[in-house]
């Protein structure tokens, strides 16, 4: 006999061993979730290099990279509802649960019970993606635990694993439209009450957002976006531009040179709100006191050159000081972009007429474009961004001059990043007040009692933007 070992072959079970086979599209949406749960990763900044690199190889196509965005952010977006879907079909917790296995149990779920793929093509698919990056004993597993959840369409799992609404209002709307209790519990407090408006929100939370393009005044024109295929101008901004079926800013020329840039139309309403508040005396001067990453300073910066005026940018984050300097390269008129605490700002006192100040905050008014972050908020967060919520508004408003005007903006409606932070400011600056905020947004419909304004997905068709308008008195 020899000496050498004998090499270990596929155990026989009646079948012939055969190799997973390989689905570009479904390895590539496993890769960018594992991404976004491992390192902290959003979505929208992993998955648009790896849709890049596939189209390079060849491996991708149009269909393939619609069905992957389809995949990730579909997945996202109803993470909690597939997890109590997924709970009700295995023998142990989630958390026993590896990672990478919910993973891919949850991109099955979704093919499952959110889109039109047929029965079988799901499963099936699910478990060679499992057989790939699992291996076959974990995919045996996920096969079982598909095969369970394949016994039901979503209403009907839904009636097994959310609780009645009048037995838990707030964890029924949880488990149905996929948002952390904490959340459902924020927002609604914010609407202030009623079910059709919660659950309205909730749904529109769930929905994939249009793409909106900026024409930067003086470097390019709705005329010349609305050339774009599939392009129709916005609902309320005039400089907006909405990409209708899910275009490419990228391959927009407007975009890729500058010109113009890719922002929500509510983001749009926050600069167009400032610019056009009453002022008493000159206007010759305007911040941007949390500049990055630059939309609005791009479009501020541009509105100010009409009037001549000069913008200055400021951002603490020196790379995000980049990126706003890149935005606002090419601008008609004069600015200045520096890196710098707003906090502690290097300039003096009541050196500027117009500020605006969109502060840091959860994000819960992005959860469209950004529906990981419902997953990794948690309502301690907001004690974190509390004290430098105030202490930008109240550098704000020593940084205007008497008789300028200062906006407080958030992409969140928690009113204790709104309506608390502008109410303690305000108690601690007798010489502030608080203007009407709803005549600078005409013919935006639905703005509530003012002064100040809340936008909605459900209403306004933009991101959850804040805004309060505070002129300073004395």
């Amino acid at each position: 006999m020899s000496d050498q070992p004998r090499r270990s072959r596929p155990r026989t079970t009646g079948k012939p061993y055969r190799r997973p086979q390989k689905d570009p599209v479904r390895i590539l949406a496993f890769e960018a979730l594992r991404a976004v749960d491992e390192r902290d990763a959003y979505a929208n900044l992993v998955l648009p290099p790896l849709l890049r690199k596939a189209r390079e190889s060849g491996d991708f196509d149009g269909r393939d990279a619609a069905l992957a965005t389809e995949l990730v952010y579909g997945t996202l977006r109803r993470q909690g509802t597939y997890d109590a879907v997924i709970a009700a079909c295995v023998d142990r917790p989630l958390r026993e649960v590896d990672p990478p296995v919910l993973d891919v149990l949850s991109l099955g779920a979704h093919q499952l019970l959110g889109t039109r793929i047929p029965t079988h093509a799901a499963v099936s698919a699910s478990v060679e993606l499992a057989r790939v990056v699992l291996g076959d004993g974990r995919a045996k597993f996920v096969n079982a635990v598909l095969r369970k959840v394949a016994q039901h369409d979503l209403d009907t799992w839904l009636e097994q694993v959310a609780p009645s609404y009048d037995d838990d209002p707030e964890d029924h709307l949880a488990v149905v439209h996929s948002h952390p209790r904490w959340v459902v519990s924020a927002l609604w407090d914010s609407l202030g009450g009623g079910r059709n408006g919660i659950e309205d929100l909730l749904e529109a939370d769930n929905e994939r957002p249009e793409v909106t393009l900026v024409a930067r005044p003086g470097r390019s024109t709705v005329d010349e976006l609305l050339r774009e295929e599939a392009a129709v101008p916005g609902r309320w901004s005039p400089y907006a531009v909405r990409l209708t079926e899910g275009g490419e800013p990228g391959a927009v020329d407007a975009v890729r040179e500058g010109r113009a840039g890719v922002q929500d139309e509510g983001s749009q309403l926050v600069a167009l709100a400032l610019a056009a508040a009453p002022l008493e005396g000159r206007d010759e001067r305007w911040l941007d006191g949390c500049a990055g990453p630059g939309g609005k300073a791009a479009l501020l910066a541009a509105l100010a050159a009409e009037r001549g005026a000069l913008l200055l940018a400021s951002e603490k984050q020196p790379h995000r000081a980049g990126l706003v300097a890149k935005a606002l390269d090419g601008n008609p008129g004069p600015y200045q972009v520096i890196a710098a605490d707003g906090t502690r700002p290097p300039w003096r006192p009541g050196s500027f007429d117009r500020v605006l100040m969109d502060v840091p905050c959860t994000g819960l008014g992005a959860l469209r474009r950004r529906p990981e972050a419902r997953w990794r908020r948690r309502p301690e967060d907001l004690e974190g961004f509390a004290p430098l919520q105030r202490g930008l508004l109240r550098s704000a408003l020593e940084s205007v001059r008497v008789g300028g005007v200062v906006g407080y903006a958030t992409c969140s409606p928690h009113l204790a990043e709104t309506r608390a932070v502008v109410a303690d400011i305000l108690k601690q600056h007798p010489g502030a007040e608080l203007i009407d905020a709803r005549p600078l947004l005409p013919d935006v419909p639905a703005l509530g009692d003012g002064p100040d304004v809340q936008l909605w997905p459900h209403m306004h068709g933009t991101d959850a933007m804040y805004l309060a308008i505070l002129r300073r008195t004395a």
